[in-house]
């Protein structure tokens, strides 16, 4: 396969017995040369896939100036064709710099640099400021799936680039990489379940849901809370009075509910946060703006008010329901893969901001509206994203996020593979002994 850093490439191969000239990889320089009903059916295919990865979000980082050449984010779409049908395609990125990723190899350009040699340009099969595990190689069988990871891997070979990381992948993703020998890394995240624990896990005799050993969602708030030890049930309740004793209320809005002066609002608070961080927020305006009118029913907003006024806001994704996702990917339309639509919901925190300074108002905003709107919609899961051990303390427990690593030059590859392996014993430690501080109740 033949590639430049400008244009497109083309080739064709012999794809685990597939005639030759039948299948043609393609390097496109933007979501937006492919439609968006067809990239969307593929993605719905998908053992995980997530509102992050729709065409529509995409492109958003794309047109809004967001993820950009001039951000330090070259977009390549890497594509599998076989007359005219897409069977298989990845987005990733070129980058000059390793910010926005949340999988931090920054030892690793530093060793480069020390050697004498450039780490950068290298390239990441990742959606740009978005640590939420998914699925990042779209493709309709996992033989498919191979595949591209091996053009990827050419097309990377063809412009000298210094490595390949895929981040926050699922377990087919993982197993691609693996037959490709790609090096496995694995980070922490912690997540709220919606889930009642069994017995044998220790939900407690408080809980007002242990009528048999089956796990079931939790009936509301307060059941959840009387799953944990006493002494974080303690701590939420108090950090949840305060909020209130400071007089603060909260409105939840979701989809078209959340109007444009809403989303001005928002977008106010999280700027401000991010400059009281020293930092220029990484979105633009003309991305929320893309979100709203692209993919409303993906948002779910949380404003406090004091005395009247807004202060402060927190904004999730959620999965699409049932019918959304039906709609998109026609391949859904048995029973089981409707039912397991609804069953999986997921939402994923991702971004907040306050105008005013109110005592445990972060935790309200970004943790306990949250999980209650969850809790009152049937969400299975609720995602905290990057690091966080605070968390804990919330009922966010730690789970091991995988990523994939390719590196060019054989020496560091090595080295690298050594260091991967100490990291990752002392990764399982490290998980380990967050799960002995776990905040649930003992039998």
């Amino acid at each position: 396969m033949k590639s430049k850093l400008g244009g497109e490439a083309t080739g064709a191969r012999d794809n685990q017995g597939m005639a030759e000239n039948t299948i043609i990889t393609r390097v496109l320089t933007s979501v937006q040369q492919l439609d968006a009903q067809n990239w969307n059916a593929l993605l719905a295919s998908q053992s995980t896939p997530t509102p992050f990865m729709r065409h529509e979000y995409l492109a958003a980082m794309e047109q809004s100036g967001s993820a950009t050449p001039e951000t330090g984010w070259v977009i390549r779409v890497i594509t599998i064709w076989d007359q005219g049908e897409l069977l298989a395609a990845c987005p990733l990125y070129i980058k000059t710099h390793s910010y926005g990723e949340y999988v931090f190899d920054f030892a690793w350009a530093r060793a480069y640099e020390q050697h004498g040699l450039p780490y950068y340009p290298k390239a990441v099969l990742a959606v740009p400021f978005t640590p939420a595990p998914g699925s990042r190689l779209l493709a309709r069988t996992q033989a498919l799936r191979v595949a591209l990871v091996q053009a990827i891997q050419e097309w990377a070979e063809s412009l000298q680039l210094s490595s390949l990381h895929l981040l926050f992948g699922d377990a087919d993703d993982l197993a691609a990489c693996a037959a490709a020998s790609w090096m496995q890394r694995s980070t922490v995240q912690f997540h709220w379940t919606n889930k009642v624990p069994a017995l044998s896990e220790g939900a407690g005799e408080e809980s007002t849901n242990t009528a048999s050993n089956e796990a079931t969602a939790w009936r509301d708030f307060d059941d959840f809370l009387a799953s944990l030890n006493q002494e974080k049930r303690k701590k939420i309740r108090q950090e949840r009075r305060k909020v209130r004793d400071a007089g603060v209320s909260f409105r939840a809005l979701e989809g078209r509910d959340i109007s444009t002066e809403d989303w001005n609002f928002f977008y106010r608070c999280y700027e401000r946060t991010y400059l009281e961080h020293g930092n220029a927020p990484y979105l633009l305006p003309a991305f929320f703006e893309a979100m709203a009118g692209a993919m409303p029913e993906n948002w779910v907003m949380f404003i406090a008010e004091h005395e009247g006024q807004a202060i402060a806001s927190s904004l999730i994704a959620v999965s699409a329901s049932s019918a959304t996702t039906s709609t998109s990917n026609p391949s859904i339309n048995d029973a089981d893969n409707a039912q397991a639509a609804i069953n999986n919901r997921v939402a994923y925190g991702r971004y907040w901001g306050a105008l005013q300074r109110v005592d445990s108002l972060h935790f309200e905003a970004c943790y306990y509206q949250p999980i209650e709107w969850c809790i009152a919609n049937g969400i299975t899961r609720f995602e905290g994203g990057a690091q966080g051990e605070h968390k804990m303390a919330r009922a966010l427990l730690p789970i091991e996020t995988p990523s994939a690593h390719w590196v060019s030059h054989p020496a560091f590859a090595d080295a690298i593979a050594r260091f991967l392996q100490r990291e990752g014993e002392g990764m399982a430690d490290y998980v380990q002994d967050l799960k002995t501080h776990s905040p649930l109740r003992k039998v």
